[in-house]
């Protein structure tokens, strides 16, 4: 298991969120499970309501967690998108934001969980959702909304002035498939 702490894009404050963490498991199936934890003060926390797990654009306008993943055929990425609302999406991309929807995809597993002070979104992605290579880089982020409806952008790393979560540079996670 690997664990990796996103931090807020400087222009996009979000002091009542204490932080987010990520953990990463590739097991020996393939799967890539991937464990948001939000923690802070969630009542400030804008959520979508329940929905079914259906596929949906435009996740990344409210509170969601996200996943770029590229394999060994750079710079073709995959990008996914996880509301704790149960709705997802996934894109296909052949280099920086040339790409669509990825096509013909089950639904990854999305389990949320909610308290006051902490969001845990588990998601789980077969083999199949993953782009192929012997290595997956990956740029792990979130957006966040608060109540009045501002967003704030976490990632593991921020290379822009600008929130650019599809940026070459912020994939900074690496794993080895066994």
């Amino acid at each position: 298991m690997t664990a990796a702490a996103l931090v807020c894009h400087p222009t996009t404050p979000a002091p009542w969120l204490d932080g987010i963490v990520v953990r990463l498991t590739l097991d020996a199936h393939g799967d890539l499970t991937l464990v948001y934890t939000l923690s802070g003060d969630l009542a400030r926390l804008r959520l979508p309501p329940p929905t079914r797990t259906d596929r949906s654009d435009g996740l990344w306008r409210h509170t969601c967690c996200e996943a770029f993943v590229m394999g060994a055929d750079a710079p073709a990425y995959r990008e996914f998108n996880f509301s704790p609302a149960g709705a997802w999406q996934a894109y296909d991309f052949a280099f920086y934001r040339r790409g669509g929807l990825l096509a013909r995809t089950r639904p990854p597993r999305i389990v949320c969980q909610a308290a006051a002070h902490r969001l845990v979104l588990d998601v789980r992605l077969t083999p199949q959702h993953l782009p192929a290579g012997a290595r997956l880089r990956l740029a792990l982020c979130a957006v966040i909304e608060d109540r009045e409806g501002r967003l704030s952008y976490w990632a593991l790393n921020h290379p822009t002035a600008q929130a650019d979560f599809h940026h070459p540079d912020a994939f900074t996670l690496e794993l080895d498939r066994a």
